[in-house]
């Protein structure tokens, strides 16, 4: 039987208290980037306007880290409420289902979509009168039907005399942005306020991102990436965050195994040969 390795040890003698490049989005390696920064004040603008916000961006660009970084700030503020959905994959029933045992902590009884659609108008009516706000978040958003689209903006519709009763944020890849250009729906389209779209990071970004979750992790010791290092890691990944923690992984594995403290440009075109298989020099 082939010898398994104690990976968390690799990483402990490495002078680290967790792996620094996991792919989770693990809200405690939140990148307080300025592009972030930037989102994350247009999500609290959209979430006190009661209006529809959309962030999209390409895979692996961290829109789930910051929905959850975003949602955890969103806990902090007694007087908000929220209504998560993760698995957009659902009926209309399953979906008001959801929203209802959110923000109740309860599971419906009743099943038919008519009767959950006034049970839930009836809670956010109870909310609204306590001082509260809810907003509706979903995210992956690019795969929802354009049917359940639509119904969440009818549920986002339902108002008192003065005030909207919820509103909506979708986050999603950058289908959604092809899909909410439809003439289907336009309706939806027309009640956009916040429309963010991330990129890819920059040379000085990526540099900074990588530094950032060494420093996060680290416990002791001083392992680090050469400069030609780094300008290799934006080369190979595109400085899109799920590729550099990819490559970043696999580099400092390598110099692990090359008992190094630090990746230089030799080791990181080894590990991005071994991540991305053919690779083009810089």
């Amino acid at each position: 039987m082939s010898q398994l390795y104690d990976v968390d040890a690799i990483y402990r003698a490495m002078g680290f208290h967790c792996p620094p490049f996991r792919i989770t989005p693990d809200t405690s390696f939140f990148f307080p980037h300025s592009q972030y920064l930037a989102a994350l004040g247009r999500l609290r603008f959209g979430a006190s306007s009661g209006g529809l916000t959309v962030l999209t961006g390409e895979v692996g660009l961290g829109k789930t880290l910051l929905c959850r970084y975003f949602l955890r700030q969103l806990a902090a503020s007694p007087e908000v409420c929220t209504a998560y959905i993760f698995n957009p994959k659902q009926s209309y029933t399953e979906l008001l289902a959801s929203l209802y045992r959110d923000l109740t902590g309860e599971a419906p009884e009743l099943h038919a979509a008519g009767a959950l659609h006034d049970a839930l108008y009836a809670q956010l009516i109870r909310l609204a009168e306590a001082g509260k706000r809810v907003i509706f978040i979903v995210d992956e958003a690019h795969a929802l039907e354009p049917g359940l689209i639509e119904g969440l903006r009818l549920l986002t519709n339902l108002e008192t005399e003065n005030r909207k009763l919820a509103s909506l944020m979708l986050f999603g890849q950058t289908e959604l942005d092809e899909l909410l250009a439809t003439r289907q729906l336009r309706a939806l389209r027309e009640r956009i306020t916040v429309w963010h779209k991330l990129r890819p990071f920059g040379w000085m970004e990526t540099a900074e991102y990588v530094n950032h979750r060494i420093n996060r992790a680290r416990a002791e010791g001083q392992f680090s990436f050469t400069r030609a290092a780094l300008l290799a890691v934006r080369h190979y990944s595109g400085g899109i965050p799920r590729r550099i923690n990819i490559l970043c992984d696999r580099a400092l594995l390598a110099a692990f195994a090359h008992q190094k403290s630090r990746v230089d440009l030799p080791l990181l075109r080894l590990a991005a040969r071994e991540t991305f298989g053919s690779v083009q020099s810089l």
